[in-house]
């Protein structure tokens, strides 16, 4: 994986720049020139736009009695194999409690002497003595410094060999026969936006036996006076998605906060509550986040171990953005997850971004009629898990997809699997802007890549050995229509 797999689709820009030449007045015979002015513009620069694409990654590996342990990663300080990163406050590890980690994985982090740092990774997988019931998983995190981008998952050369054929598995073969190797057939891949970046995959909550409980944090304050039918529509149609045992809460701010609803699988309480909310008041944003915030976690309905999601929805400055930075940051620190919707133009819609789990967690909604889509979106996240990209939930696939499959795949879509920036396509993503979504630029965005064994594979696959190249390829997207135009 190196720089030779990102490619950058040039632009020409023409511009053209003048003088404002002589302008001039009469007054009176022969003073024309007396009224003239010369503007001049010099030193003029065009500086063409860069698309830089770096990857970081941790790999993890386990046998069928053993913990998981580091294989390699990157950005690893003390060479540890343990994702780290040496940051402003000291030092942060994959392995941290709170994985804030994620936080500092930014192009300007791994700026400077990344290249020299990321290395030759030409064997960034080499397992010598994989046996059945092994498995590994490695997360990638990419970063699209300066401009956004289409991104493509890349594989090639893949080829398998038997290596030495001990003797339960030479007397398996015909006379003459040789052994080609079994190890690609007899291992399972699957591939997925890992939208938390905490490698594993989440399906959903049904799927995983794992609850959702979610808070609907709604801004009341008397800016809202406009846009209260439009929330109440967009709201009440987001807990219409939910299904038991997924708990939903009401909880409003606006002077003070207050939590209307408790969690609970009685969806019509719910709704009854936010379609009963007037607008009136200031923006005690950080006192709804709190109210939220303890009831996912305090409740009299909160279970231990579910998905806890809270969603603000936000149309003016907080009281105290101070005191909202807080209370987001408490929250996002006890695992809850949090999505904020900027509304209209007189958010800060960065200061609601940053208060979001993620940039990919934060909407804008230029007017309150775009607020009904946003809540769709939303729920499509928290409820159906993260998306596939090959393998079970694909879109394709009902049963898992073993690596042979998997480069037959790539290889028949000319090595390159398109993927999408909103996370929400699988297998079969399509090639074009109009069917997917660019990557967002100064953004991480987390892949994810298990294989694993099956422990009731045989003598087979002793002695055999897989090979193959992975890699990112990516355009920018202005200008571009995703359809790849250039090769790598």
């Amino acid at each position: 994986m190196t720089d030779d797999n990102i490619q950058l689709s040039r632009r020409r820009v023409l511009a053209g720049l003048g003088t404002a030449g002589l302008a001039s007045a009469g007054a009176g015979l022969g003073t024309s020139a007396l009224f003239s002015d010369t503007e001049s513009f010099e030193n003029n620069t065009l500086t063409a736009g860069t698309l830089d694409l770096k990857v970081d990654w941790q790999q993890i590996y386990a046998g069928p009695t053993e913990q998981p342990e580091f294989v390699n990663a990157h950005p690893d300080h003390d060479g540890d194999g343990e994702q780290s990163l040496q940051v402003q406050d000291g030092v942060v590890r994959y392995s941290d409690e709170s994985r804030n980690i994620v936080d500092h994985l930014t192009c300007q982090n791994l700026s400077g002497d990344y290249e020299e740092n990321f290395g030759d990774q030409a064997n960034l997988v080499s397992l010598s003595d994989v046996k059945p019931g092994d498995e590994g998983e490695i997360t990638f995190s990419l970063h699209l410094c300066d401009n956004p981008g289409y991104i493509w998952l890349t594989a090639d050369d893949f080829s398998q060999s038997g290596g030495a054929t001990t003797e339960p598995e030479e007397a398996e073969l015909d006379d003459g026969a040789t052994d080609d190797g079994e190890l690609a057939e007899n291992t399972f891949v699957e591939i997925w936006y890992d939208e938390d970046c905490d490698n594993q995959l989440d399906r959903s909550s049904e799927e995983e036996g794992q609850e959702l409980e979610v808070a609907l944090v709604s801004d009341v304050s008397g800016s809202m006076t406009d846009s209260i039918g439009d929330l109440q529509v967009a709201a009440t149609n987001f807990v219409d998605q939910l299904a038991a045992p997924d708990e939903a809460a009401a909880v409003s701010f606006a002077s003070s906060a207050s939590v209307d609803q408790p969690l609970t699988t009685d969806y019509q309480a719910v709704k009854d509550e936010i379609n009963n909310y007037t607008a009136n008041g200031s923006t005690n944003m950080d006192g709804g986040i709190d109210e939220a915030a303890d009831e996912l976690l305090n409740g009299t309905n909160a279970t231990a171990g579910a998905n806890k999601v809270m969603i603000v929805l936000g149309d003016g400055t907080p009281d105290s953005e101070s005191a909202t930075a807080a209370a987001a940051t408490a929250a996002k620190d006890d695992g809850i997850r949090v999505f904020t919707i900027a509304l209209g133009s007189n958010v800060n819609q960065t200061f609601m971004e940053s208060i979001a789990s993620s940039p990919d967690d934060a909407y804008v909604a230029p007017s309150a009629s775009d607020l009904q889509s946003i809540y769709a979106d939303i729920a499509q996240v928290v409820t159906s898990g993260e998306q596939v990209i090959l393998g079970v939930g694909d879109g394709e696939h009902d049963s898992p997809v073993t690596l042979a499959e998997a480069m037959s795949i790539i290889e028949n879509n000319d090595g390159m699997v398109p993927l999408d920036g909103t996370g929400e396509m699988g297998y079969g993503a399509g090639d074009t802007a109009e069917e997917r979504d660019c990557f967002a630029a100064q953004t991480s965005h987390c892949i994810g890549v298990r294989w694993w064994v099956p422990l009731e594979v045989g003598n087979e696959i002793q002695g055999d050995e897989v090979s193959f190249d992975l890699g990112f390829y990516t355009e920018q997207c202005r200008n571009n229509d995703g359809a790849r135009s250039v090769q790598s």
